[in-house]
């Protein structure tokens, strides 16, 4: 057996380095490198796996029906549409969101929710003690469902408690506390979760439990440690929102059992979560009294449309570099809409502050927001307000011209829904069969300025 060497791991992206620095060469995070013992290296000389032999693994056809695998349903709509119809059997999923998000709030509700519909839950935490755990379920009115809990943060004694008593689903809050004695680390360092996380996924799979992990954030918003951890789960879902709003989404950004992107919609009330089931009316303002500077996009968040009100302001700056601001939606795409207006519409806004938000704390990252966008900055720039039952989408390419986006039919029909006769949209888009909403069809963002005016000096 060679000896175990030590190494020098970055807490925060799990970079190894041979010596100890004070910034990461890969993240650029100062001070998160720290030294960890090395894995020992079997085999001659520790290079290599030697002459013995392993048993053939078999091969299977790629051809064949497997059954899917069987769901538990939460009874929480939102969250079982986010992980693609429910819970499957055997899958291990990560929630990441920051402290005081909600996360464990959502969590308590699910597993309540599991266990109601006769699902043996057990619910592990690493964080909270019993009697704060019982108090947060008498206030989200779940005390009475047969939710079994555990305080521990030993690997082995979760792993021991979780064979012996065998669960249908098992959630651990959080995977950051936890350790295992067989790593010399400490709690929370990148070995210890590496470990921990493929000590609970192989479980999970060997003995076909649902696993839910809970784990920490960065302060740019990635689940703390190595990216490997990601890789090594089904699904991963991040639970975003403002502080200062009340909703809640739950973004599944991968998921090997269904779509990705994927999103989930809730409230934050004071008995806890509760669904929202037609987001587009909440994350869109009053349309009666709509002030210059707002658009409604109708957008597709994984497999359902959302439309959200875009808002704009553009203001005479007393700056030499006047700012740009954006909340919800991609300041680069922001700044290429900015550059496209001045070089092919001839709108320039070089010497006005820009800020641009996305109501209701949604954050808007697909490129068919980019008509909305131009049409919230024309509406403030020209103090003209959009047309109160108009909502707009399309991509604008850096030549002006407007590029259709997918699933169109979609838009229109969730726009109509809600009462939108008018539709601004490029012009290879086609109309909703049978739709009652009227076609405005744009070839460039010229059309768009033309729309709503040229001030004097601007033809």
């Amino acid at each position: 057996m060679a000896k175990a060497s030590a190494r020098y791991v970055c807490q925060s992206c799990g970079a190894v380095f041979p010596r100890w620095a004070g910034r990461c060469d890969a993240c650029g995070g100062w001070n998160t490198i720290a030294e960890e013992a090395g894995l020992s290296t079997a085999g001659p000389e520790g290079k290599s796996l030697g002459a013995k032999k392993g048993r053939k693994t078999a091969l299977l056809p790629l051809a064949g029906e497997e059954a899917a695998p069987p769901r538990l349903s939460s009874g929480v709509g939102e969250f079982d549409r986010a992980l693609g119809g429910g819970l499957a059997q055997g899958s291990a999923v990560l929630l990441g969101g920051d402290p005081g998000i909600g996360k464990s709030t959502l969590m308590l509700q699910a597993m309540a929710g599991w266990a109601r519909n006769g699902a043996k839950t057990i619910y592990v935490s690493g964080e909270e003690a019993a009697a704060q755990i019982r108090m947060r379920a008498a206030r989200l009115g779940v005390a009475d469902s047969p939710l079994m809990l555990a305080t521990e943060t030993n690997l082995r004694d979760i792993l021991t408690t979780l064979d012996a008593e065998k669960p249908a689903v098992a959630a651990i809050d959080s995977i950051q506390t936890l350790w295992a004695d067989h790593v010399e680390s400490a709690p929370g360092s990148v070995a210890q979760l590496r470990a921990a996380v493929h000590e609970l996924v192989s479980f999970a799979k060997r003995r076909e439990v649902a696993l839910l992990l809970v784990g920490h954030v960065t302060k740019e918003g990635q689940i703390a440690g190595p990216r490997v951890v990601e890789h090594m789960v089904d699904t991963v879902l991040y639970f975003e929102g403002e502080r200062g709003h009340q909703f809640r989404i739950l973004r599944a950004v991968k998921n090997r059992f269904g779509p990705a992107d994927e999103i989930g919609v809730f409230e934050m009330t004071g008995a806890g979560l509760s669904e929202v089931r037609n987001p587009s009316a909440l994350f869109l303002g009053d349309r009666e009294k709509r002030a210059p500077g707002a658009a409604v996009f109708a957008g597709i968040e994984g497999t359902r449309p959302v439309l959200v009100e875009i808002q704009a302001l553009v203001a005479p700056s007393s700056l030499g570099t006047p700012r740009r601001a954006a909340v919800g939606c991609d300041s680069a795409r922001l700044a290429m809409i900015l550059a496209v207006l001045e070089a092919r519409c001839g709108v320039s806004f070089g010497a006005q502050d820009i800020y641009v938000a996305v109501s209701g704390g949604l954050k808007v990252t697909e490129p068919a927001a980019d008509l909305a966008i131009a049409a919230a900055l024309l509406s403030s720039w020209r103090d003209k307000s959009t047309p109160a039952e108009a909502a707009f989408f399309g991509e604008v390419s850096l030549s002006g011209a407007l590029r259709p986006a997918p699933q169109a039919d979609a838009r229109i029909k969730e726009a109509e829904k809600l009462g939108f006769t008018r539709i601004l949209a490029p012009d290879k888009t086609k109309p909703l069969a049978g739709g009652t909403a009227r076609l405005d069809l744009l070839e460039t963002l010229d059309d768009l300025v033309n729309r709503f005016g040229r001030p004097p000096g601007h033809e």
